[in-house]
């Protein structure tokens, strides 16, 4: 998964809401002093630690693949947090919901184990900024209120990709921002979501990476974090090695976007900066052929990277979407 493309000072007083089926609900920070607590804990110096320095004289280099997002869409934004004690940043996207509060993001920017498999916990001091770049945040400062995960995936051990993977998807719900504004009617806007859609189809990918998959690219500005970088193509479907299976349904087109975009959005049917959210991105870095095939090849000739994520389903994450909408 990408702890890597996402890598928790707990607040007190937060609890478990009781899981209705198989959807697990926990509170982040609930209170106006929680809140605060939250806002305080992200500086504007502790912000600035995430981003990965730009080292090299590379020249810019776009396409397809990867390129620095100059359009507008607010609706994508960082998400930062704590995880098992270090902080750290992935990429969250609001979606059209009742309570106008609610952005979709990966399992593990929410819920996480350590490196090992072990210590399950939620991740602290959730913050959402949407349409965050260089430090800015143009619609204001969103402290989450409510994670909502599958309670299958606070049980990973991430040792059984084929089990585990589908549910590395989860919800925010937020509070609102210093000026009262829930972030929909903030931002203006909200992509839809779908469930069940086709896996292959012209998708767009959004994150805010602070790593790229392309050593020709690493560290460039698209690449530290501090600026929207997408990818566009066609999504194929990860199969996994026999000595590393994948879970079913991963799917996403050619990208290099690495660590940080974790949990940004993949939309299909986008049409000015608006089109429908069918997944998540998660797992990076895989090489593979026009055929949708593993590459071979040990130096990856005519092999692209992809990085890909479950496609939502009506099955696990429809049950998550209508309780974070009613939160």
């Amino acid at each position: 998964m990408l702890s890597t493309l996402g890598i928790g000072i707990l607040l007190a007083g937060t609890a478990l809401v009781p899981a209705t089926g198989h959807v697990v609900v926990h509170e982040q920070a609930v209170s106006a002093a929680d809140q605060q607590a939250v806002l305080a804990y992200w500086t504007p110096e502790r912000i600035k630690a995430l981003i990965v320095p730009s080292t090299v004289d590379n020249p810019p280099k776009a396409g397809p693949d990867g390129a620095p997002w100059t359009g507008s869409n607010p609706t994508v934004g960082r998400l930062f947090f704590t995880d098992h004690g270090e902080d750290a940043s992935c990429t969250a996207t609001v979606v059209d919901s009742a309570n106008r509060s609610t952005v979709v993001t990966a399992g593990h920017c929410v819920n996480n184990t350590d490196l090992l498999g072990d210590n399950n916990a939620w991740n602290a001091n959730v913050l959402f900024i949407p349409g965050y770049h260089d430090g800015q945040a143009p619609y204001g400062r969103f402290v989450g209120r409510l994670g909502v995960a599958d309670a299958t995936w606070l049980q990973n051990d991430q040792q059984n990709a084929v089990k585990y993977d589908p549910y590395d998807q989860a919800f925010d719900v937020l509070n609102p921002n210093a000026q009262g504004r829930r972030v929909q009617d903030a931002v203006d806007a909200a992509q839809h979501i779908g469930f069940d859609r086709p896996g292959s189809s012209d998708q767009f990918q959004f994150g805010y990476p602070r790593a790229s998959t392309d050593p020709a690219r690493e560290n460039l500005p698209e690449y530290t974090g501090e600026r929207l970088a997408f990818c566009h193509g066609i999504a194929a479907e990860y199969p996994g090695t026999p000595d590393f299976p994948a879970g079913p349904d991963l799917w996403g087109p050619a990208c290099t976007m690495g660590g940080g975009s974790s949990g940004g959005p993949r939309i299909a049917d986008f049409h000015h900066g608006i089109g429908t959210v069918v997944g998540d991105n998660t797992q990076g870095g895989y090489f593979m052929t026009g055929t949708d095939k593993v590459c071979t090849t040990p130096d990856h000739t005519g092999c692209t990277r992809h990085l890909v994520g479950p496609q939502f389903s009506s099955t696990i994450t429809k049950p998550l979407y209508e309780r974070a909408q009613h939160a």
